[in-house]
């Protein structure tokens, strides 16, 4: 995992001045060899991080504050573990900047440097209106769905219904619950599931989704594992597969997976 010298799960001083030698990368290879992709991800994506905690100084030293989304490409080599992140964001805290355009082509700078592929940023002012929906617009809920097929029943075994045309659908769940692969605290998010193909049986879904609430995983990895499952299962026409992680330490992760070209869904969800 790569993970013996980084800060997770670790006490950690409190940064006083910029220093990008915060980021830890962490390779991806390792979690997508256990899926088999021993040629890196073949399909498309990226990891769309949102940062609610955000200060930098101006040159007088009156601080500045503002929200930013960091798009992280899901073909690059490393991703970035999230409590080095923080410490990194914290460490703009102290730090002068001749303005905001400075501090965006920086974090901009370090983040490509630490994943090893070109990481896209933007700022966005805190007091700038911006919506909050529950789920993805168009987006049925299945939580509530009837005859769950628990994971001891194998539910990917009876994903793809028998009956019915090829149909193009969003279903979604808030029940997605994960592990932190290193302190084992939980990761709570929302599955966003896009389809074209065989109808998908939602309680068979729902069953898959409960099966994770004792899974080990980074968020990246945990959605690369989803997306592999549903595609084999189900070998729809399009797939993408989409999760939005609340936050914790004022950043939240939300890794999105398809089968074609597109990008992450610029969404704040209610919980997060």
């Amino acid at each position: 995992m790569h993970l013996d010298n980084g800060p997770l799960g670790r006490t950690s001083d409190y940064p006083e001045r910029y220093d990008p030698s915060l980021l830890y990368p962490v390779p991806r290879a390792d979690a997508r060899h256990s899926l088999g992709l021993a040629d890196g991800w073949p399909w498309h994506g990226e990891d769309r991080w949102q940062a609610w905690e955000l200060s930098w100084l101006r040159p007088d030293g009156v601080p500045r504050v503002a929200t930013a989304e960091f798009r992280v490409p899901a073909h690059s080599p490393n991703l970035v573990e999230s409590k080095s992140l923080k410490l990194y964001l914290n460490s703009l805290n102290g730090t002068p900047f001749e303005n905001a355009d400075l501090v965006r082509a920086t974090v901009e700078q370090d983040l490509s440097g630490a994943a090893c592929a070109d990481v896209s940023v933007v700022l966005a002012d805190v007091d700038a209106q911006a919506s909050v929906v529950a789920r993805p617009e168009g987006a049925h809920l299945i939580d509530d769905v009837e005859g769950v097929i628990m994971p001891g029943a194998q539910p990917l075994a009876s994903l793809r219904s028998l009956e019915g045309d090829v149909v193009t659908e969003t279903l979604c769940s808030h029940l997605l619950r994960s592990l932190c692969p290193v302190t084992g605290q939980p990761d709570w998010a929302t599955l966003m599931v896009h389809y074209t193909g065989a109808r998908l049986r939602p309680e068979a879904l729902l069953g898959y989704i409960i099966g994770y609430r004792d899974a080990r995983g980074f968020h990246e990895a945990c959605v690369e594992r989803i997306f592999m499952d549903l595609e084999k299962a189900l070998n729809p026409e399009r797939l993408s597969v989409g999760a939005f992680y609340t936050r914790r330490g004022g950043l939240d992760i939300n890794p999105w997976r398809s089968t074609h070209q597109g990008d992450a869904p610029p969404l704040r969800l209610l919980r997060q």
